[in-house]
């Protein structure tokens, strides 16, 4: 393999530190981005304060709030952060070959022909975060090494608003021998656990019982085993929105329903939304999946095969079908989604050519089915439905109409 130079650059506390650069008076207090101590979900994220109280990312909000009562607690405004990613990517892909987004935030660079060597790369890699800094107002910090899983534990070293370099597959080896397994790319805490069972702790025990550690976990093992000796040869993959596996929306509720009518009408809600999403990136679905999970937390989800599911109204309607197949118990979560995406359809059908296509049907289903919840809920959606995508105004219109769906 050709010798490689990447840059991993991750934003330092995302969410919470823009909502800090937009409101400064927020700084030095404990800020967490996510649901409210009274709702169910998680922390999205949190500043540097709040993360001194133990609270971190993906927690239980009800947890959170135990330990940092006094936090400041967000929902987060994905449009406003998608917004600012955009203006992220502007300067990243200024100084790569290739750029690999793996969320709004955190990215990774092939500067190997624009860096030219360690040098070239350092350079780089200090005036991305001074560009971030002087144009958006923000901190990230920044690895640089010859390979993605050294960049981004380089990226992680000297957080937050750090720089770190590992060159070579020597530092990177010397810096985790003896960290623990889960110091690893894809190493989680579950295969930590079966690894610490097997008595493998560090990575120097799993250079020394490499053989142990495919036996254990198969073909992870083996990458495992590679990534101990520093061996990674990934290249960096501009993301494309043709490889996503699916696109679909959900939703938790705040408080568990068993209207199974109210769920038809959120399923319409979200449906609109995946429908959107689809459009915006061009892509076509060749099935369609519903997501429940029980309010004993028990999750199922049932699939169908439907050829060109793009529309809100196909989407809705399979969606509708599957729900009705389902046992009939209080429900905490809704979603759905479509599949196998492709970006060249059999025969696209817009959301209105589909209607009129159904017997009996002198206007889409889609005005149809506004009106009928704009009469049952006292909504107002004429004008306002771009809105309805926004992922705060989606939330709070499907929980207005939960406590008023009787």
């Amino acid at each position: 393999m050709d010798p490689q130079l990447i840059i991993h650059v991750d934003m330092d506390a995302y969410y919470a530190s823009v909502e800090m650069r937009d409101n400064p008076s927020l700084r030095g207090k404990p800020l967490i981005i996510g649901s409210m101590p009274n709702e169910r979900g998680v922390v999205a994220t949190c500043n540097y304060e709040a993360r001194k109280y133990g609270v971190h990312s993906a927690m239980n909000i009800k947890e959170a709030y135990r330990l940092c009562p006094g936090g400041i607690y967000m929902h987060p405004n994905f449009e406003k952060y998608k917004a600012i990613s955009a203006q992220l990517n502007e300067i990243w892909n200024t100084y790569a070959s290739a750029s690999e987004r793996v969320s709004l935030d955190e990215a990774y660079l092939d500067v190997t022909e624009q860096a030219v060597d360690l040098e070239g790369a350092r350079r780089i890699g200090h005036t991305i975060k001074q560009r971030i800094r002087d144009e958006i107002g923000l901190t990230c910090s920044v690895g640089v090494a010859y390979s993605k899983t050294a960049a981004k534990m380089a990226s992680e070293e000297k957080k937050p608003d750090g720089y770190f370099e590992i060159p070579t597959p020597e530092d990177f080896v010397a810096l985790v021998i003896d960290q623990d397994v889960s110091v690893l790319y894809t190493v989680g805490a579950k295969t930590a656990e079966k690894l610490h069972n097997a008595g493998i702790r560090t990575v120097r025990d799993i250079q020394q019982r490499r053989n142990d550690v495919e036996r254990l976990l198969g073909k992870h093992g083996r990458w495992i085993g590679q990534i101990a000796y520093g061996i990674d040869n990934r290249k960096v993959e501009p993301y494309r929105p043709e490889d996503a596996k699916s696109i679909g929306r959900e939703f938790t509720f705040q408080a568990d329903v068993t209207n199974y009518e109210f769920l038809e009408d959120v399923l319409f809600l979200l449906s609109l939304s995946v429908e959107n999403r689809a459009k915006r990136v061009g892509l076509h679905g060749g099935g369609v999946t519903l997501k429940i999970t029980y309010a004993d937390m028990k999750g199922i989800t049932r699939s169908k095969i439907v050829p060109n599911c793009d529309s809100a109204a196909v989407i809705f309607e399979e969606s509708l079908n599957l729900l009705k197949q389902i046992e009939k118990r209080p429900v905490r979560l809704i979603g759905t989604s479509i599949y196998n995406l492709s970006g060249e359809p059999e025969r696209q059908l817009s959301f209105d050519d589909y209607l009129d296509s159904i017997k009996g049907h002198k206007e889409s289903v889609k005005s149809k089915k506004l009106c009928e919840l704009q009469d049952k809920y006292h909504l107002d959606f004429a004008g306002h439905l771009e809105q309805l995508y926004h992922g705060e105004t989606l939330r709070k219109t499907i929980e207005y109409m939960r406590r008023h769906s009787g």
